[in-house]
C-alpha cells in the first residue's frame, strides 16, 4: 500500500518520502507505527541528535520515536493523511485524510492537526 521513494518536498541527505502504490480511501488506515517511547526528561539526550526532529510528543510526559514509516512521513499544511495516538497499542496510527491516488506523496501536518497552520518548530528563530 505504501512505500519510500525519492521525494521531491525533501532537502535531506536521502531526500525520502511515503508513497502511495495504490489507490487509497479516506479513512483508510495506512500504516500503523510502533513507538519507542521515553521520559521527557530524558529528551535532553534526543536534542543533541539527528532524532531529535524526528521525535513526537507521547501524552503529557513522554516523547517518542516511530518505528516502520512513521518518521518518513513529510510534512504539508494540506495534508492527505492524520494520525492518532493508540497508547493501548503502543503505535501511530495513520489514517487517510482524503482519497489518495496510486503514486501520490502522502504527507501529515507535523503540527499534529490537519489544520494548525502554525509554523514549524524547525523553522522558528
Amino acid at each position: 500500500m505504501i512505500e519510500i521513494k525519492t521525494s521531491p518536498l525533501s532537502n535531506g541527505e536521502f531526500n525520502r518520502g511515503v508513497f502511495a502504490t495504490r489507490d487509497i480511501q479516506k479513512g483508510e488506515l495506512l500504516h500503523e507505527a510502533p513507538v519507542i517511547a521515553y521520559p521527557n526528561d530524558q529528551h535532553q539526550h534526543i536534542e543533541k541528535t539527528l532524532l531529535a526532529d524526528y521525535a513526537f510528543e507521547y501524552g503529557k510526559n513522554h516523547s517518542a520515536i516511530l518505528l516502520g514509516y512513521g518518521m518518513l512521513f513529510n510534512h504539508s499544511y494540506e495534508p492527505n493523511t492524520f494520525y492518532e495516538i493508540n497508547f493501548e497499542g503502543h503505535t501511530f496510527d495513520f489514517y487517510a485524510y482524503t482519497d489518495i491516488k496510486k503514486g501520490d506523496e502522502i504527507l501529515i501536518n507535523y503540527n499534529g492537526d490537519v489544520d494548525d497552520k502554525d509554523p514549524l518548530w524547525f523553522n522558528q528563530d
